[in-house]
């Protein structure tokens, strides 16, 4: 196929641009700058931004299918450009989609559903959250309620990803964080809460087969969640992580009670005029402190989803890339 790949200088864009051109399709990718790698693989670059409706639509012109990874993630930024990026970016590619005729696979996020209650092996029918406590898991909700909408309606075929905390060799933005701020980290509660999480290569394989599965004919409008399916505790994965990249574990551990009254006068006082432009702390206390792991069978059944690469395996790739990083 020829597929367009959004934000395919990101992550997890340039690893779905890889398992596509390993295979032999011919890949096209839209980012905002250029990338050595992605040039690297033969993949043809289209520089814009999601947001530009034109290019978007220059870009897909031609394209049997799309995966939709662009997105303005992580917690620091203008609610302005959270909607922007995810919200009318996604209606863009939309657009596109259906002048063109491609099909989508979009990629959402698992915070989708996550109201601060733990969430114990639940399936793709968990509602969505009643309240958001940031921009982000907002506007990805929003997103992914417009692609299944147009999907519902026949306008594109289309299927929706939700992979959950995708790590592993190239990542920049959760694990050097995790490495930089490690001597102010806590662990929260009395015990850890358990998580799953997905390793980059097998977040792209997800990808690959959702786009198979919808091109040969597959029904539209599915959502699936994406992980590894070894759950574990929340600090147990950090430490394994901090342990991969050569760093001593997080042991500190507070209770939950008084951080979360701490994050919630913050988020107050960071609303008054001068105030100083804070994360949104709450999110980030009730991500760490609640249980966020699912039930993936939908996505073994109907995409035929099963991690080729384990917890163990992704942990010695990621300590052996980090090494030899280190070694340069």
């Amino acid at each position: 196929m020829r597929v367009l790949v959004t934000g395919g200088g990101g992550f997890l864009g340039e690893a779905v641009c890889r398992r596509l051109a390993a295979r032999g399709d011919t890949v096209h990718a839209l980012q905002r700058r250029r990338s050595p790698a992605l040039a690297a693989l033969g993949v043809t670059q289209h520089l814009a931004d999601v947001r530009d409706r034109a290019s978007v639509m220059a870009a897909v012109a031609g394209c049997d299918a799309v995966v939709h990874c662009a997105a303005k993630a992580g917690v620091h930024g203008r609610e302005h450009d959270y909607a922007e990026i995810n919200v009318a970016g996604t209606r863009n590619v939309l657009e596109a989609c259906a002048r063109h005729g491609a099909l989508l696979v979009h990629t959402s996020s698992p915070s989708v559903v996550h109201d601060g209650r733990d969430l114990e092996g639940v399936d793709e029918s968990a509602p969505y959250a009643r309240r958001f406590l940031a921009a982000y898991p907002r506007t990805k909700a929003e997103a992914e309620r417009l692609v299944l909408g147009w999907a519902a309606a026949g306008r594109v075929p289309a299927v929706v990803l939700r992979p959950h905390l995708i790590w592993g060799p190239g990542d920049p933005h959760f694990l050097p964080k995790l490495v930089a701020y490690r001597r102010l980290l806590w662990l929260l509660g009395e015990r850890d809460k358990t998580i799953d999480t997905v390793y980059i290569d097998n977040a792209a394989d997800a990808h690959v087969l959702a786009l198979d599965r919808l091109a040969a004919g597959s029904p539209p409008g599915r959502t699936y969640f994406i992980a590894q399916g070894e759950p574990c505790g929340f600090g147990e994965w950090l430490n394994l992580l901090l342990a991969a990249a050569g760093r001593p574990a997080v042991t500190r551990r507070v209770p939950v009670g008084p951080v979360l009254r701490a994050a919630r006068l913050l988020e107050h006082g960071r609303r008054l005029p001068g105030a100083r432009r804070l994360p949104p702390l709450m999110f980030l206390v009730e991500q760490a402190s609640t249980a966020h792991w699912f039930d993936l069978s939908a996505a073994r059944r109907e995409l035929g989803y099963l991690p080729r690469v384990s917890m163990a395996e992704g942990l010695s790739r990621l300590a052996s890339h980090l090494s030899a990083r280190s070694a340069r």
